[in-house]
């Protein structure tokens, strides 16, 4: 028989994680996202795109962890290095996921920003890559680290 405080802990634990895994592919959609549309206007090489996407990914993914700690009054250095903390892992794992899958779908990359398949594929890939994120996000927030640290913040803003 299972114990109920067992249970109850298990499931804030997935929600907490899940949450987490939502927030962080927030921030990686909306750098990904931009980069592709940026790439694909400037007909830039499929590498070139890549690593924009990239780039912008982190660079929303700390912001939008950032700006909760910013709000609930810690300073800039603290915020970054909180998100530094919290979110590397994740976005690195989504950023790989993603980026591979958006180079092996056939035709994904070249399709253009007017085409199903392009959209169809980076939704597919961001998808993919948060769900291949969700396992290492739970496992950091059980330990007490990753998002675990900066979620007081975060409930409190």
């Amino acid at each position: 028989m299972s114990n109920p405080s067992t249970h109850n802990n298990h499931n804030n634990l997935n929600r907490t994680a899940l949450s987490a895994t939502i927030h962080c592919m927030t921030g990686c959609s909306i750098g990904e996202v931009s980069g592709m549309i940026i790439g694909s206007l400037l007909l830039l090489s499929n590498v070139t795109t890549v690593l924009i996407s990239i780039v912008l990914a982190f660079i929303f993914g700390y912001s939008l962890t950032m700006i909760p700690l910013l709000k609930a009054g810690l300073p800039m250095t603290k915020a970054l290095s909180l998100a530094f903390a919290s979110d590397t892992a994740s976005i690195t794992i989504m950023e790989i996921v993603d980026n591979l899958l958006m180079l092996v779908i056939p035709g994904a990359m070249a399709a253009g920003l007017a085409s199903g398949l392009f959209w169809g594929s980076l939704a597919l890939s961001i998808l993919i890559a948060g769900v291949t994120a969700f396992p290492v996000v739970r496992w950091l927030i059980a330990r007490g680290k990753g998002h675990a640290v900066v979620h007081q913040y975060h409930q409190h803003s």
